[in-house]
């Protein structure tokens, strides 16, 4: 018995693109869905409205309006309680909740880091927005806390080394490991070169992350990237999404249908 959670990218969709994401992430095993870069808008809006529709549990802290800014949204088959955490910059590009489990509660915390140019202002952005998210996540040395996303940062490690990383990049990757947190990825395949976002040269980038609080280390039964809805034909997002499994049981799931069915029954919102 494992306990799954998903993050995709749903690159903000459009309305239709949302309907072909809702029919995907419907018929995936994972009980929580961590969706990152959303925004205000038809598409992600029909989204939430109808996971809602179907009993899931969502939780979207909604960019400002009249913004161009992105966001994370979390959907989950379970019953969701509410956990703050002080971030107070940027604070709709964290969403978090806690889960029941039978050894306690799991604290999952979706993140979409800002992405960055050359422009001092992008680049004060994203460091400043890293530098919030540090301080305010609790330690990883106790407890059960998942912490994953779309962090558009690299490991120190990555093969190939690009140039355009700066060292704070770099050192909230390693600042995650010295606050007690574990890449649930490299527990699994310490070597590995898997990539999930890939560049029109074809330049691999590992982006989307998922660690894990030093307790929760010894339970991670499976990490893997899933290609298929960046590399397919029908193309659902320009990122893979990450699956993590962990070696926990759920209590309190939720009497969900199926929220693409509903869907296809339930007349057009947006």
């Amino acid at each position: 018995m494992t306990l799954d959670v998903l993050t995709f990218n749903l690159n903000n969709p459009s309305r239709e693109r949302a309907e072909r994401q809702l029919r995907y992430l419907a018929g995936r095993p994972e009980s929580v869905l961590v969706l990152t870069e959303t925004a205000r808008s038809a598409g992600c809006e029909f989204l939430a409205d109808r996971f809602e529709r179907a009993g899931y549990a969502v939780t979207f802290p909604q960019p400002p309006y009249g913004t161009r800014e992105r966001g994370v949204m979390i959907v989950s088959r379970l019953a969701t309680g509410p956990l703050r955490l002080p971030v107070d910059y940027l604070p709709h590009r964290v969403a978090a909740v806690t889960v029941q489990t039978s050894t306690g509660p799991l604290e999952l915390v979706g993140v979409y880091v800002p992405s960055r140019d050359a422009t001092e202002a992008k680049v004060t952005r994203k460091r400043t927005f890293l530098e919030a998210l540090a301080a305010a996540l609790p330690t990883g040395e106790a407890g059960q806390r998942l912490v994953l996303g779309d962090f558009n940062i690299l490991e120190p490690t990555h093969v190939p080394r690009y140039r355009g990383f700066q060292a704070w990049e770099y050192g909230f990757y390693t600042g995650l490991g010295a606050a007690g947190y574990r890449d649930a990825f490299r527990l699994l395949a310490p070597d590995a070169l898997e990539y999930s976002w890939v560049g029109r040269t074809g330049d691999g980038y590992r982006y989307d992350h998922a660690h894990v609080s030093g307790p929760l280390a010894a339970g991670v039964e499976g990490c893997r990237y899933v290609h298929e809805p960046r590399t397919d034909e029908d193309r659902l997002t320009d990122h893979s999404a990450l699956t993590v499994a962990l070696a926990l049981k759920a209590t309190a799931p939720l009497d969900v249908s199926d929220p693409a069915a509903a869907a296809v029954a339930a007349p057009a919102l947006f």
